[in-house]
C-alpha cells in the first residue's frame, strides 16, 4: 500500500512540476508575444501556442542550445548562425539565435513578410482557430494534425486571452535589409490586393507616385506604365494602382464588357487588369478612341469582323 501511495505521490508531484514549468514558460514569454502581436499583427495566442508546441515549453534541445522556439529552418535567405538537428531528416539546418527575443521577432517577420502566409493577415487577429488552420494549410508543419494540436495548446492554457485589447501598430518604414524580396512581399500597414492575378494597392492620403514606387522597388516610370498613366498624372487617395504589369487578356469569366455611361478604355483596362493596348487591338480601336455607352468591349480575343 505504501508503495502505491508513494508512486501516486511521485506522479502527482511530477505533474504539478510539469504544469508549473509550462506556466513559467508562458508567463516569461507572454509579454514578448503581446509586443510582437502589436508590431506584426500575428495573434499573441498563435505566437505563444506555436512556441509552446514547437519548443516543448522551452525544453527542446533546439531551444535550449539554439534559442529557436519555433522550429524555423535555415532556408536560403538565412545568413545567421546555424544549428543542426534531426527533424523530418537527419541533421537538418535550423536557425540559431543569440537571444530568445530574437527568435520571437524572427518568427513574426517570417510570417508577416512571407508570401506563403500572406492570406493569414486577412483573418481577424482574434480568430486563433482560423489562424491555426491557415498555418497548416500554408505548410508551416508537416504534421497533418498540426492545427488541432495548436488549438489544443491555446485552449488548454487559455492563450486566447492575450489577444484581447492589443492595438496593432505595425511600424513603418520597415528595415528593408531584413527582407529577401524573392520570398517575401512587403505588406506593412498597406494591404495588397490581386485582380486577374495582378497585384495592386490602394493609395492613401499623402502618397505620391515616387513614394509608392520606392516602397515596392519600382521606378516612377514603371508605376505609371503599369497603370497607363502619363507623367502629368495626379495621384489621389483611394486610387487603385497596379504594382505589376497588367495581363494581355482578362480572366476567362469576363470575356466581354458592356460600356457604361462615361466609361473610358483606361477605366475598363484598370477594372479588369488588362493592358490598354490589348483592349484597343482586340476591338479594332485606335489609341485615344472613346467607347460608346452599351458597346461590347472584347477582353480576351479580337472582335470578329
Amino acid at each position: 500500500m505504501r508503495n502505491i501511495v508513494l508512486i501516486l505521490f511521485v506522479l502527482l508531484s511530477t505533474n504539478i512540476y510539469a504544469q508549473d514549468a509550462k506556466s513559467e514558460y508562458i508567463k516569461k514569454f507572454s509579454p514578448v508575444a503581446v509586443e510582437q502581436m502589436r508590431k506584426s499583427g500575428v495573434p499573441a495566442s498563435i505566437i505563444l501556442g506555436q512556441a509552446c508546441l514547437e519548443s516543448a515549453y522551452g525544453k527542446s534541445s533546439l531551444t535550449t542550445e539554439g534559442k529557436n522556439h519555433f522550429g524555423i529552418k535555415c532556408h536560403s535567405s538565412w545568413s545567421g548562425e546555424k544549428i543542426y538537428y534531426d527533424d523530418d531528416l537527419a541533421g537538418e539546418c535550423f536557425r540559431k539565435y543569440k537571444t530568445d527575443e530574437e527568435s520571437f521577432a524572427d518568427h513574426s517577420d517570417f510570417l508577416r513578410y512571407n508570401k506563403r502566409y500572406a492570406s493569414l493577415f486577412d483573418l481577424p487577429p482574434t480568430d486563433y482557430k482560423a489562424w491555426a488552420h491557415g498555418l497548416k494549410k500554408a505548410g508551416y508543419a508537416t504534421n497533418p494534425k498540426y492545427a488541432e494540436a495548436l488549438i489544443k495548446v491555446i485552449e488548454d492554457n487559455k492563450l486566447y486571452l492575450y489577444d484581447k485589447g492589443v492595438k496593432i501598430q505595425i511600424p513603418s518604414p520597415v528595415t528593408l535589409e531584413k527582407i529577401e524580396f524573392e520570398n517575401f512581399v512587403i505588406q506593412l500597414n498597406r494591404k495588397i490586393y490581386t485582380r486577374n492575378d495582378v497585384k495592386y494597392i490602394i493609395a492613401n492620403e499623402g502618397d505620391s507616385f515616387e513614394t509608392i514606387a520606392d516602397e515596392f522597388k519600382l521606378t516612377k516610370r514603371q508605376l505609371l506604365k503599369y497603370n497607363d498613366l502619363d507623367k502629368k498624372a495626379k495621384i489621389y487617395a483611394g486610387q487603385e494602382l497596379y504594382i505589376k504589369p497588367k495581363k494581355k487578356r482578362s480572366n476567362p469569366n469576363f470575356p466581354v464588357h458592356i460600356v457604361q455611361e462615361g466609361e473610358t478604355m483606361r477605366q475598363i483596362s484598370q477594372q479588369y487588369a488588362v493592358k490598354l493596348k490589348s483592349l484597343y487591338r482586340y476591338n479594332q480601336m485606335k489609341s485615344g478612341d472613346v467607347p460608346e455607352e452599351g458597346q461590347e468591349i472584347f477582353m480576351r480575343n479580337k472582335m470578329k469582323r
